[in-house]
């Protein structure tokens, strides 16, 4: 039996092809993938920074509690003699 009064199309990825249109989205794509590239590493950079923070604020609160002194270091500049 035939198909009524329709035709098979191929299967090919012509619908997927890009033209001149479809190169405006591309570089809009990466573009936005760019930026959210950079918003993740900023992300993780605060993390661990804030981990960092988090975690030498506990070191120094834990030599308080058990009552040593000098837990903190303190800076002082250095001065030349000359």
């Amino acid at each position: 039996m035939r198909p009524s009064g329709k035709t098979a199309e191929p299967k090919t990825f012509a619908k997927y092809e890009g033209g001149r249109e479809k190169a405006s989205e591309y570089r809009h794509r990466m573009i936005t993938n760019a930026a959210a590239l950079a918003f993740v590493a900023l992300l993780v950079a605060a993390g661990l920074w804030l981990a960092d923070t988090m975690a030498s604020m506990r070191k120094n609160q834990d030599c308080v509690l058990t009552g040593r002194r000098g837990c903190s270091p303190v800076e002082i500049p250095v001065r030349s003699r000359y």
